[in-house]
């Protein structure tokens, strides 16, 4: 049996969900969905359920309720069962003709405590007690009509999407973000009678709103309980003072006690502020095929983490737009079936290249399987002889239905590789090369002087420009990868100049995007003013400004950015590699900007003797196990690069990439200027 891992502790959950399912209409909401899609597919949920009809529904307020022959309901809740979720619930129940309420929860019972404001010394009286549960269960039962009729609510760990066995996923904390300095600012405007923070630094748990504290403890919560399936204690580290609160709650983390007094593992779970380095994040050097699947493709309804892959092609339809809604998209999760699982992981760890060879090699191989007419072609793969071979299956009912998931990934390959937004994937890459060339040679007002001439106004532009969320792209790269520039008048000018162009850009935008409504406040550019574009894009200067300045508070990881040399050109060098490569630096130095957090006055004392005593303080190398979580999303590229980085450094050490999302380049944007970090919707 394979050791414990992401994708065992997720299917460990579901099995537990699945044993409630029987004969039951099943509610999911959009985060439980996403852990399932990844984790053991929807295909294992509905075998369980049973019968001829579809029992899944989306947890949502309009949700269809259940019939006089439906007497059994199952919720499967990423959130706290509280507010507008239990709103939700009861409005669904007494729409029902429900007589057995099953209502689980990916949230333990001690942060139901914490939300409905019992202190830590009364919750650890209560321990072993669900008050809070056994609460709700009496609701139900009214809600149904009858205290005789049967509810039960439990705590399920579902925490995680596993993309691969070295990657998962928090869907439920997909819009977690790490904080900027200007949501100090908004701390401060909270705290009138309080000490004012003067920086990210100062920031500490008790400075923060109850509902993201809240979000915090919920992620710990799910954390703690992957760490009792894999049997660790752990040893918390932190980079960046976002992770630094994480990590210490983790590290206190008061229901932890007695499985960290019995766990036999030991592993080290490290945790990074992507703020730090949002250069790889909306960066295109990333040579993966996957990344650039997931930025070009459509969002599959619901999920952060996966796309939509059209498969009218292999239907007698026609390939036109109406057609495309008629029949259901196909996906990259594929959690059933080994080929191709193999194929995806694959994807996942290979460069562009040698990933759609190994496409044409699944394909060719499944085709021979089936006895398909297969013309074999040598030579570079092209999305039309990839097309030929996938068409093989188009009308074999058997062979279609043999190697269906297969060919979702094959499809997903053609359409990104004919996708007009991949040939600009390459325009990205050059212009990127192009400014870590000219950082290194000129000053900051020069970087952005290139950027002007690439502002274009709608009528102006080709296919080949960047349109406004492009250049947002753009401009966080140059920002997060030249660190905070030195104030002069030049550079304020052309900040301005840039400012002004981008104004009128979004000004005569024939229709805003979703992002561009939520930065401007304006539903439509035809309620767009100069004026009210201005003060939008002067925000969204301030929160450059802000990116830039993220990694003042550090000493050693201080730039992402190498300038050239005699041999060398410009370069620029992942945060997330600088951090591995200082874990596992042989001399072991003690870390600088890799901060431990205490856990209790053992921990304490370590750390006070260790100033005049040979005491060896934790290091985060001293572990079989590294779990490094990337708070804020990480990509492809990363993740593969931590994998493959790990056992080079110290051969025979396992590690684990979590995140609370999969990046692609246009989600920064989003998380920068329109997400409210502070204050993050806890409802489903």
């Amino acid at each position: 049996m394979n050791a414990p891992g992401v994708q065992s502790f997720t299917q460990q959950a579901w099995d537990q969900v699945l044993t409630k399912v029987k004969r039951a209409l099943v509610y999911l909401d959009a985060a439980c969905a996403e852990s399932l899609h990844w984790g053991c597919g929807s295909t294992r949920l509905l075998e369980a359920v049973g019968g001829p009809e579809c029992h899944l529904r989306e947890f949502e307020p309009t949700a269809i309720g259940g019939g006089a022959e439906q007497p059994k309901a199952v919720f499967v809740l990423s959130s706290l069962l509280k507010g507008r979720t239990v709103e939700i619930l009861r409005n669904i129940i007494c729409r029902s003709h429900f007589q057995y309420c099953v209502v689980v929860t990916a949230v333990n019972h001690a942060v139901h405590l914490t939300a409905n404001h019992v202190s830590a010394a009364a919750a650890a009286e209560l321990e072993g007690q669900q008050p809070v549960f056994e609460q709700l269960e009496e609701k139900l039962c009214e809600w149904m009509g009858n205290m005789n009729y049967t509810a039960e609510v439990l705590h399920i760990p579902l925490l995680l999407a596993p993309v691969a066995p070295h990657l998962a996923l928090t869907p439920a904390f997909a819009s977690l973000f790490p904080l900027l300095p200007q949501d100090v600012h908004l701390l401060n405007s909270a705290r009138l009678d309080k000490r004012r923070l003067g920086s990210l630094g100062e920031v500490d748990a008790s400075a923060l709103p109850p509902e993201l504290l809240l979000q915090i403890r919920c992620l710990v919560s799910g954390l703690s309980s992957l760490c009792e399936h894999l049997g660790v204690r752990e040893e918390c580290f932190a980079v960046g003072p976002f992770s630094r609160i994480i990590a210490a709650d983790l590290a206190n983390y008061a229901p932890a006690k007695n499985r960290k007094k019995t766990s036999a593992g030991r592993a080290s779970v490290v945790f990074v502020d992507r703020t730090l380095d949002l250069t790889g994040a909306v960066g295109h050097h990333g040579d993966n095929l996957v990344e650039k699947i997931i930025s070009v493709l459509p969002q599959l309804p619901g999920h952060t983490n996966d796309v939509m892959v059209n498969m009218v092609e292999l239907t007698a339809l026609q390939n036109e737009e109406e057609n495309q809604n008629m029949i259901a998209p196909g996906c990259l999760a594929q959690s059933n079936d080994s080929a191709a699982r193999a194929l995806w992981e694959a994807l996942l760890n290979t460069k562009h290249k040698e990933a759609v060879m190994e496409v044409r090699r699944h394909l060719v191989e499944a085709a021979s399987r089936e006895d398909l007419p297969i013309k074999m072609s040598m030579g570079r793969v092209t999305p039309v002889q990839l097309m030929s071979y996938i068409q093989l299956f188009k009308n074999n009912l058997k062979a279609l239905a043999n190697h269906c998931e297969l060919l979702q990934l094959g499809l997903a390959t053609v359409q990104t590789l004919k996708h007009p937004q991949t040939a600009k994937w390459d325009n990205f890459l050059a212009f990127e090369r192009l400014l870590l060339q000219s950082i290194g040679e000129s000053t900051m007002s020069g970087v952005l002087h290139q950027l002007l001439p690439l502002i274009k106004p709608a009528n102006q532009r080709t296919s080949d420009d960047y349109g406004p969320e492009e250049l947002l792209i753009l401009l966080t790269y140059i920002y997060s990868v030249t660190g905070e520039p030195a104030e002069d008048k030049a550079l304020a000018a052309t900040e301005e100049k840039v400012k002004r162009a981008l104004a009128q850009v979004f000004c005569e935008e024939s229709k805003l995007s979703p992002l561009l409504q939520k930065i401007t406040g304006c539903d439509s550019s035809a309620h767009l003013t100069f004026h009210l574009a201005k003060v939008a894009v002067d925000e969204l200067f301030a929160s450059l400004r802000d990116v830039a300045g993220t990694r003042n508070l550090l000493k050693q990881f201080k730039s992402v950015y190498v300038p050239a040399n005699h041999t060398h050109q410009a370069s620029y060098k992942p945060l997330l590699k600088q951090v591995v490569e200082e874990i596992f630096n042989p001399e072991r130095p003690d870390p600088v900007d890799i901060e431990h957090m205490s856990s209790g006055l053992t921990d304490l004392l370590k750390t006070g003797f260790s100033m005049f005593m040979k005491v060896s303080r934790p290091h985060p190398s001293d572990h079989p196990l590294l779990i490094l979580f990337v708070v804020g999303g990480v990509t492809v590229s990363e993740a593969k690069m931590i994998k493959d980085l790990v056992p080079s450094l110290k051969p025979g050490t396992q590690v684990i990439v979590l995140s609370t999302r999969l990046l692609k380049p246009l989600d920064i944007p989003e998380l920068i200027f329109a997400t409210d970090r502070l204050h993050p919707d806890l409802g489903p």
